[in-house]
């Protein structure tokens, strides 16, 4: 049988044929193209558009970082921002809690539970258009379905939306509606707790609550903090539901951070403002998933560690 040597420094090397890589450079060229036209090139744009005075109808002026330094002194910007945090932690808490809770209650053995978990995941699925249209007409304050609900119990409805001290609650409410995401990701971590350590537990004399506060939430505790890193993104970046249902009124007191990133790009003219304001977000962003992150390394527990 013929043998060939090979060289001692290319030994379990596998020769690569001439033009493999441009052939795999040919087979993702779509996704390069695709990333370069839609992904880095309107990234480079809005930092470059941060740094100018542009108003979408001349070209843009180049004015170093007086946008970021005008920021500081917006009082606009501090009132959404605010706003922003507010509803940031009112949603985020409250979808953190209700998910938990709404997994516990469908990975009971009762019936009609898998009808129940398509319930909760269905408005997950409907556009957030349509569902905020739909909440509108739920909140009216003279014909909607709440307060009709309430004056059939002689109870006379508040204004939801049009109160200063009602809208933003009422906003909060609505987001809950879309928990389903959430519950469906406690909902397989909880599958995945080893039935022996509540046997364990049962042998200990511990209680329903006990069980789940040593081992139910410290095994989900990966979900939990998914869930939590989800939450606090969609938050900040919140958008459609309050531009649908309050146009960031009564007096502004809905009136959110994206919400103002859209008025001085499309509303005010001011794109280069915009800019500025949108990377300040995504920085806010990334600095509290970051901060959830670290701080997940106390609380959270993976198995095997």
């Amino acid at each position: 049988m013929t043998t060939f040597a090979t060289p001692a420094g290319n030994a379990g090397r596998v020769p690569r044929r001439r033009g493999d890589l441009a052939h795999g450079l040919l087979w993702i060229s779509p996704w390069l193209f695709g990333t370069c036209v839609f992904l880095l090139l309107p990234i480079g744009a809005s930092v470059y558009y941060s740094l100018t005075e542009f108003s979408l109808l001349e070209p843009p002026v180049f004015v170093g970082l007086s946008n970021y330094r005008e920021l500081l002194h917006d009082d606009q910007f501090w009132r959404v921002a605010r706003n922003t945090l507010y509803f940031a932690c009112g949603s985020v808490l409250g979808s953190t809690v209700l998910s938990i809770a709404l997994a516990l209650l469908l990975e009971q053995r009762l019936r009609g539970a898998a009808l129940a978990r398509a319930i909760v995941f269905l408005p997950t699925l409907v556009p957030a258009t349509a569902s905020g249209v739909t909440w509108l007409w739920l909140f009216n304050g003279k014909y909607g379905l709440i307060n009709s609900a309430l004056a059939s119990l002689g109870i006379h409805g508040p204004d939801w939306l049009g109160d200063t001290r009602l809208a933003m609650p009422s906003l909060l409410f609505m987001s809950l509606w879309v928990v389903g995401s959430a519950v469906m990701v406690v909902s397989a971590a909880l599958k995945d707790v080893p039935t022996s350590l509540y046997e364990a537990a049962d042998l200990d004399g511990v209680k329903n609550w006990g069980k789940f506060r040593h081992v139910t939430l410290p095994m989900i505790s990966p979900a939990v903090m998914f869930n939590t890193v989800m939450s606090i993104i969609w938050a900040v970046q919140v958008f459609a539901a309050p531009y649908i249902m309050t146009k960031g009124g009564p007096q502004q007191t809905t009136m959110v951070y994206a919400m103002y990133i859209y008025n001085n790009a499309f509303v005010y003219g001011r794109m280069g403002y915009a800019c500025a304001l949108a990377w300040v977000q995504v920085l806010v962003t990334l600095v509290l998933a970051i901060v959830v992150i670290r701080l997940a390394r106390r609380w959270v527990y993976y198995r095997g560690t």
